[in-house]
Parts: structure tokens; sequence; C-alpha cells
């Protein structure tokens, strides 16, 4: 049973309903609506919701950018690996010197795979047209919409960098960000939408706009070519998964780091977390030492898994689990290298039918708008998910060409039994791992309903290593963490950090009084987002 109460700082209810879509941006939350309202099913709606997101929150995500999804189609779990690769004339020769990969620019941008995604995803589970999910999106291109405040700010931060690079001008044909309220209109985005939806997406990867983009990369030397783009396919991928308290945890095999998430996961089975008090710093000290010991393992470990050195079962092995979790004391903050088991910017949005098919569905452009670069003419941001490489000889995920980097992003199911419990994410660079484990723990755990899990105060291991807290994490828990020997550092309000959570769970049929489908969800506070119910 779930508890209804919300007892974190939120002005938002769960939203409940038999078809029901959850995204970062109202109006691509309406856009799934419409989609059920024209007929489609969950896949469609969440189609529709992702195509609109390039257009409202394209600080976050892009018509360039990569995408994964987990499909739950009534019976069984998919799932869908569509991140591309890098230009196959990429060698370590070309970044030697470097001690990380460039982030911004064209030795940034590897074949973006999102719009493969979406023809994938309708051909096999879609119940409308192509073309359809493509309504709302055009129209917000063509005719324009209010910018929102959380995207205005973003937007702002992120043209004083990288108004330097090729074609980013387009997003800012006054000189600057549009501003909060601000009308913004892209007809060429809009024109390339069109040209996606009536192709099926072929344009992209072997047509008119596959050659704007290869000529756009040749004009300044880069090394993205017509033919990388045509090799890209999206790829069916069995989902990977961990067990904590009877449920099933599953995110997309490597090479996401999903793996992390799982790792965090099932390290909980093996630790004295049901001994600690909901909220205490006890128990977000062991999340906190799980999540560390996961990293340290997926950062050596998980890349490419064509490139692998070690098998993603001997990861999840939960002998090698529990002996993860022996290294973490209770009482005391450590520090953890990676073990060794036997050889052998973002947005995320769930949706789900009366019928009781659920998806939980991701891309991103990864910084932002990624790289920087936009193709002229068209409104394709590439993403920059070549950043995702390390520099390091012999390392297993060493840039090198044809090669799938180490993604961040990444959607999660949860299952019991085998039967369908939540479609969840929270996207945020490598907050997305972190927040699957804190997601997983509020509801399976503490017994949250959706919104009250997404609202619960935050925790994050930054890029850098160092603990960071939201401000609503109370006085005594700072404190608690300290003693343990933990240097949290306290973030000001409203800051981005932290990720944004978008949550659907199937509710039992003993709370809705029906084995029909019927389903609560959850949009987070920290975000312009919200749930739609159909």
């Amino acid at each position: 049973m779930l508890n209804w109460n919300l007892p974190f700082a939120s002005a938002r209810q769960p939203v409940l309903a038999r078809n029901i879509v959850s995204t970062s941006q109202p109006l691509a939350a309406q856009a799934g609506a419409q989609a059920f309202a024209r007929g489609g099913n969950a896949i469609d709606a969440a189609l529709a919701a992702a195509i609109a997101l390039t257009v409202v929150e394209p600080t976050m995500n892009g018509i360039g950018g990569d995408a994964f999804a987990l499909v739950w189609d009534g019976e069984e779990l998919h799932g869908l690996n569509s991140s591309g690769r890098s230009p196959a004339s990429w060698t370590a020769e070309r970044f030697a010197g470097l001690s990380a990969m460039p982030l911004r620019g064209w030795d940034s941008v590897t074949v973006p795979g999102g719009v493969a995604a979406w023809h994938a995803l309708s051909e096999r589970f879609g119940n409308l047209p192509f073309e359809q999910l493509f309504v709302d999106a055009i129209r917000y291109a063509r005719e324009g919409f209010p910018v929102s405040p959380v995207i205005a700010r973003q937007w702002e931060q992120a043209a004083n960098e990288l108004h330097v690079q090729p074609g980013f001008h387009e997003f800012m044909p006054k000189g600057r960000a549009p501003r909060t309220g601000e009308i913004w209109q892209f007809e060429a985005q809009a024109r390339t939408l069109e040209d996606i939806a009536a192709t099926n997406g072929e344009s992209f990867y072997r047509g008119d706009l596959a050659r704007k983009i290869a000529a756009f990369a040749a004009a300044h030397g880069a090394a993205l070519s017509a033919d990388d783009l045509a090799a890209h396919h999206a790829e069916w991928v069995r989902p990977v998964s961990s067990i904590y308290a009877g449920h099933e945890v599953h995110e997309i095999p490597p090479n996401g780091i999903g793996m992390a998430a799982l790792m965090a996961v099932g390290m909980m089975e093996y630790l004295p977390y049901g001994q600690t008090a909901m909220g205490s710093a006890e128990r977000m000290h062991l999340e906190i030492e799980a999540m560390r010991l996961a990293f340290a393992d997926a950062h050596e470990h998980l890349g490419d898994a064509q490139h692998m050195r070690v098998q993603i079962d001997a990861l999840l092995d939960p002998d090698y689990l529990r002996a993860r979790a022996r290294t973490i004391d209770p009482e005391k903050a450590g520090t953890y290298g990676p073990g060794q088991p036997p050889s052998g910017g973002t947005v995320y949005l769930a949706a789900a039918d009366a019928q009781g098919r659920m998806v939980s569905f991701i891309q991103s452009n990864y910084k932002g708008f990624g790289s920087g670069v936009v193709v002229p003419g068209t409104g394709i941001a590439l993403h920059n998910r070549g950043i995702g490489f390390v520099t390091t000889p012999g390392h297993v995920n060493q840039v090198a060409g044809g090669k799938r980097p180490l993604h961040s992003i990444i959607p999660a199911f949860l299952t019991r039994g085998g039967k369908p419990v939540m479609a969840f994410g929270v996207m945020g660079g490598n907050m997305q791992p972190q927040g699957h484990l804190q997601m997983v723990m509020r509801v399976v755990a503490e017994g949250w309903n959706p919104q009250a899990a997404s609202d619960a105060p935050r925790w994050r291991i930054d890029d850098a290593g160092q603990l960071i807290l939201e401000p609503s994490v109370p006085a005594q828990v700072v404190e608690g963490l300290q003693r343990m020997g933990h240097q949290p550092r306290i973030m000001p309000p409203d800051n981005l950090e932290f990720g944004s959570a978008q949550l659907v769970t199937r509710l039992d049929a003993d709370i809705s009084g029906t084995t029909d489908a019927v389903y609560a969800a959850g949009s987070d506070h920290r975000r312009d987002g919200q749930a739609v119910g159909y």
C-alpha cells in the first residue's frame, strides 16, 4: 500500500488516471495527452511527448541526441538502445595528449540515435501513424510557444558559453536567449520535423538531412560522415536487473551506466537498511556509500559491451555484491576503489495506458544543448556524447572509431514477481543512477506515493566526487553525516543539480478496486513539468 501523504515541500499532488503521461515540460505532456485523444496508446503518447520536448525544452534535448527506452507491452519488458557510435575515423591518436575528451564542438559529436528510436518504437508498438506523432511538436515550432521559467534560465546560461559554436546563433536570433514568457518560434525546426515524419526518419540518416549534417561537418573539418549516419540503427536489447525486497529493478545494459544503479540497489539487500530510521543520516549514509562503491566499479569496468572485459552478470552476481557491501562501515564514510568481479541535460518521461502498456523513455543532447553545434537551417542541435569516452590508454572506455561511449542517460522500470510496478527515471547527468537508487528506496522501502518519492530531499555525488545535499535535508541529518566523516556541501535553493524525476506507478487491485490498469504519477517540482491523465 502506498502512503498518500505529502510530507515534503511540494505544490503538487499525484495524478491518478487510466491513461497517463509525465514529462518535464507541460506542453510536451499535453502533446502526449493529445496522442491518447487521437486513439494512441502509451507508446504513441510517449513519442508525441518526446518529439515535442525537442521543441519546447531544447536546453536539455534535441533532434540531434540519443535515446533509450524500456517498454512493458502488457506481458513482458523490452529494451531499446539507440545510442550512436563515434565517427569511424576517430582514433586514440586524434585525442592524444588530452587528459579528457573535448566538451564542446565537433570533436564531441557522435552519431545521434534519437530519431531512429522514435521510428523503431512506433513501428513495433505504436498504434498511430508515425506522422501523427509530430503534429503538436510541429505546431509548437511553427506557431510558437511561451518559454517556461526553468528553461529560460537554462537557455541563458547555455547561450553565454555556446554562442561561439558553429550555427548556435540560430537558437539566439535576437543575440540572446529568449526570456520567460517570450514566444519562441523556429520554422526551420518545424520543416525538419516534417521531413523526419514524412520519411520515417530516413532523411536524417540516409537522405536530405543526413547530407546537410555531413556537409556541415566537412566544412569544419569534422570527422562525422554520411557513412557514419547511414550505418546507425536502433538496437533491441534484453534489460538487466537487480533485486531488492522482492522487487526487480530493470535497466538498459551497457553502454548505459544503469548498471551502477543496479549494483547499488543490489548491495542494499546486504546492508542493515531496515534497521535505520526513515529520513535518518544513518539511512542516507548507507545509500551514499553503496553508490560510491557502484560508481567505482562502473567507471572502471563499463563501456561499449563489445569492448568490456568483465561480464555484466559478474558485476551483478549476489556473492560479489555481498562482498562489496561488506566493505561499507554503517557508521563511517569510506573511500573506495574498483572491485574485481570474477572474469567470465537530458529529458525523461513515462507513460502508461488503460490496456497495461507502460513506457520508460529518455533522450538527451547531454550537456544542455550538447556540443553547441547547430546544423544551419534545420534546428538540429548535435549532442556531445563523445565526452563519455576517456583518453586513458587501454581503458575499456577509451575513445576509438565506431564505438559507443559510456552513457549517462538511463530509463528504469520496476516489477514485482514479473508484474509491472513503476516506470521511472531521474534525468540529470550522473544524478541518474543515484536518483534511481533513491526512487527505489523511497517507493519500495518507504512506501511513498510517486509524487512524495520525487519530492523527498535528495543527495548527490557530483562529478568531482563531492557529496552535495539539497537545502531541504534536515539539519540533524547533515550533522549526522558529518559525524560519520562525510563532508557535505549544502546547495542553494532552486539549484538544478539534483535532477528531475518522473514516475508512473501502477496501482494494485486492492487500491483501485479493479484489475484494470490504473496509475498514479508524480512529476518533479524542481522543473516546469507535469503529469497529465486522459
